[in-house]
């Protein structure tokens, strides 16, 4: 029987090469891309945080040194902005820096999801802990990995989020088989990694967040490479199965896929509609283009 214990640790996957912004993100992480004045990681650990997580792991990887700093210290620029009497932003300035401990640790080879993953079991130990990918922000009232905090503490099984996804995208995510024991709660039987849409045991698919036990480390060490000959996540979730329940969420909120082009497009346009300083002037650039 698996001990009950809190979650207050979470990985950040953020190692990715980004290909689909390039050439961009040749000297730019992807999670540093701009959602108007913050970075789309700030929104990520912003959500971690506000989900009662104290101890934050970034797995990063050659040309992700912009992480670390942006979450560091700027003494020099604080200094400047307090000489110049710009307090507002010096305060949103240092609540960057205020976040809770942030370890980083490098993925040496782009080897897929589950291995950045691995990256991280020396600091989460025996512990259940969280996962937030990068590039993905969940807007919503009570924070998605607040959400599956719930759903684990109920069943101290792993979770996972998921959502429907067209049947023409299925091929894009793990598309899981359940049964449901509540309306968004799901009991998983299996799940396939990117499968066609002839194959797909449902259109529910898995996204950006997840609480997992300790155990799905053991499971990610014996799966062999598979889709794009990396270690995929969603093969080492199969393998968890077989000895450990696990559990789909259907989770409340909108979620951003800031890692597809017109997702990023959309989140941006989404965030700004929400800045009273922004909304009014961009409602009447919108009604001229599209002649409303």
């Amino acid at each position: 029987m698996i001990k009950k214990q809190s979650i207050h640790k979470a990985v950040i996957p953020a190692a990715g090469l980004g290909t689909r912004f390039l050439p961009v993100t040749k000297s730019m992480p992807k999670e540093m891309l701009p959602i108007i004045d913050k970075p789309v990681i700030h929104y990520v650990v912003e959500e971690a945080v506000a989900s009662g997580i104290d101890d934050i792991i970034i797995i990063t990887g050659r040309g992700k040194r912009a992480i670390e700093d942006y979450f560091d210290a700027a003494p020099e620029l604080e200094m400047w902005l307090k000489d110049q009497h710009k307090d507002a932003t010096l305060k949103r300035l240092r609540e960057i820096s205020n976040f809770p401990t942030i370890h980083y640790v490098r993925q040496k080879e782009p080897n897929g999801l589950g291995d950045a993953l691995l990256r991280a079991e020396n600091h989460i130990g025996n512990e259940p802990f969280a996962v937030l990918l990068g590039d993905d922000i969940i807007s919503n009232a009570k924070p998605c990995t607040a959400q599956l905090m719930a759903v684990y503490s109920r069943f101290t099984s792993s979770v996972i989020s998921i959502e429907h996804v067209p049947r023409e995208k299925v091929c894009n995510y793990g598309i899981i088989k359940g049964n449901a024991i509540e309306p968004d709660l799901f009991r998983i039987e299996d799940i396939v990694e990117k499968p066609t849409p002839e194959t797909a045991p449902s259109d529910m698919g898995a996204v950006g967040r997840y609480i997992f036990v300790p155990e799905i480390f053991d499971c990610l060490k014996s799966t062999d490479p598979g889709v794009g000959n990396e270690i995929q996540l969603t093969d080492a979730i199969h393998h968890l199965l077989k000895d450990h329940p696990v559990y789909a969420y259907k989770f409340e909120g909108k979620r951003y896929d800031t890692g597809d082009k017109l997702g990023y497009i959309e989140t941006i346009i989404d965030f700004a509609l929400r800045d009273e300083n922004l909304k009014q002037e961009l409602m009447a650039f919108l009604r001229k283009k599209v002649h409303i």
